[in-house]
């Protein structure tokens, strides 16, 4: 959440988001280690000709005032990059999936910041979701000072 980090993973996302071709109109993940990362795209996004907009979806349903699992400006239809801060089972990308699919929207793909290299991304390509990752677990230990 610091500035530079925002900074950085924002338009490395949109970048990776665009280079996957998905064409999606919002994004958004699981509260709150998608929250920054969807934020930082969306205002990456916000002087091209395609604007992101970012939502988060609640781990349950709010209680009270509307009661809803997705908060932000998500509309039924939209075409929903699904954000995640790292993969290691998947089931935080399941959960908002799950989610984005209940509330009509349309999945094209998952964008983690970080896959642990665990499983989660191939869970989640053997249901048929792509994954893109900006760095893998592996990329980092190899860089890190022995």
């Amino acid at each position: 959440m610091s500035p530079d980090g925002l900074a950085l993973i924002g338009p490395l996302g949109l970048l990776a988001i665009e280079g996957a071709g998905w064409g999606v109109d919002a994004i958004g993940g699981l509260t709150l280690g998608a929250d920054p990362i969807a934020c930082a795209v969306s205002y990456a996004s916000a002087s091209t000709s395609r604007p992101l907009r970012a939502f988060t979806v609640r781990k349950e349903p709010k209680v009270h005032g509307t009661g809803k699992l997705i908060e932000g400006p998500f509309r039924s239809g939209d075409h929903v990059a699904v954000i995640e801060d790292t993969i290691t089972t998947g089931g935080s990308a399941r959960r908002a999936i799950d989610a984005v699919r209940a509330s009509g929207g349309v999945v094209i793909g998952v964008l983690a910041l970080v896959d642990r290299e665990e499983g989660g991304r191939e869970s989640l390509e053997a249901d048929g979701v792509a994954v893109v990752s900006l760095v893998r677990a592996s990329d980092i230990v190899s860089r890190m000072p022995t």
